[in-house]
């Protein structure tokens, strides 16, 4: 399961997007919640670009077309808004073309939406999106446009925008919906984000911001690759107290062994409501395609996406854990369709389905 290693580009200086809605500070008093993924989407989220400097000519194209067909897949069961490069207009629209796709033009540094997006949350009927300070995944790419994203979006989807102190991506964040969040050490206690702060520190912050009773701490690993251990590469919930883990099974993976550690602490784990976990197993596949098989590529089917009516995963050419992903999936997502798609562009880059998306769930 290997994922993005370090991009070498020059770093661009973080600043602020001023927008038109308003911003919750600390003294916002309101019981903030952040749904489980499953829970009814307004929309989905996403971003189209492959940045020759990032990605490699290599790549480009391929990348892009793995974008347009994640989003006509999503957009088959609900509405994607999708933001756009001026200049990838063009192709954008030729390779897109769905009305279901709305196509919105801003400047982008890459396309990680689950990182740079805001993540939505909801107190009654009022929703938020939480700005959580994107760094670069600790200022090792270049994001002095994705910086700005998480504000757009939160404009662009007319909710208010909630401040924080606290720096993270969404795709270190998982949550049951319950209370209950599974986080990985390794990169929200990072130095490289946040300096000083403490679980307890951390945990306090989120209980405020998503309504997080009990976090679950995966140690993850750090320094491998870019995210430094994201967990929506590890483990996702399912559904409340039910939780999918990956398994890496080559043993020249560094993810080798921690995956062994994860699916021991899960295990062992209760959440919020003091449930023992029930821990579903996928594991990675044995072989992949031949064409853009690297030692960055993520060969994981944990980095799967749930929306209105639909999981959708990754297949990487291994017809036994291709099938077997499916089966478990359609297993946990009693009906839902399970559309397994190549995405082995994006895998390339370390990536996966996941890291492309962010949800904006219903009021």
């Amino acid at each position: 399961m290997r994922r993005r290693t370090f991009v070498q580009t020059t770093m661009a200086a973080f600043s602020v997007l001023v927008t038109g809605c308003d911003d919750i500070g600390d003294s916002d008093e309101r019981t903030w919640l952040m749904p489980e993924e499953g829970q009814p989407h307004q929309r989905t989220w996403m971003a189209f670009i492959a940045d020759e400097q990032i990605w490699g000519a290599r790549l480009v194209l391929e990348v892009q077309r793995n974008l347009a067909t994640i989003a006509t897949t999503i957009a088959r069961f609900e509405p994607v808004s999708m933001l756009v490069r001026p200049g990838d207009l063009a192709a954008a629209q030729r390779l897109i073309g769905n009305a279901n796709v709305e196509l919105i033009a801003t400047d982008l540094d890459d396309l990680w939406m689950r990182d740079t997006g805001p993540v939505f949350v909801r107190s009654g009927n009022v929703r938020a999106g939480v700005d959580f300070n994107f760094n670069g995944w600790g200022e090792k790419q270049e994001y002095g446009a994705d910086a700005k994203v998480a504000r757009f979006v939160t404009g662009r989807a007319g909710v208010e925008t909630l401040r924080t102190d606290l720096v993270l991506e969404g795709g270190a964040l998982e949550v049951d919906g319950a209370g209950t969040a599974i986080i990985t050490e390794s990169c929200v206690l990072n130095n490289n984000r946040n300096p000083g702060w403490k679980k307890a520190d951390v945990e306090a912050e989120l209980e405020h911001l998503l309504g997080i009773e009990k976090v679950i701490w995966l140690p993850g690993i750090a320094g491998e690759d870019i995210t430094d251990g994201h967990t929506d590469f590890y483990a996702r919930f399912a559904e409340p107290g039910v939780v999918v883990a990956g398994l890496d099974n080559d043993p020249d993976s560094f993810d080798y062994d921690v995956t062994r550690r994860h699916l021991d602490i899960l295990r062992a784990a209760t959440d919020a409501r003091g449930r023992p976990l029930r821990v579903e197993v996928l594991e990675g596949p044995a072989t992949v395609r031949e064409q853009f098989a690297d030692d960055d590529f993520a060969a994981g089917y944990i980095n799967f996406y749930v929306c209105n009516g639909a999981v959708i995963g990754p297949e990487f050419g291994d017809p036994a854990t291709d099938v077997a992903a499916k089966s478990t999936l359609e297993r946990l997502f009693p009906g839902r369709e399970v559309v397994q798609l190549d995405i082995d562009g994006i895998a390339a880059g370390g990536g996966g389905i996941h890291c492309t998306t962010q949800q904006e769930p219903v009021a």
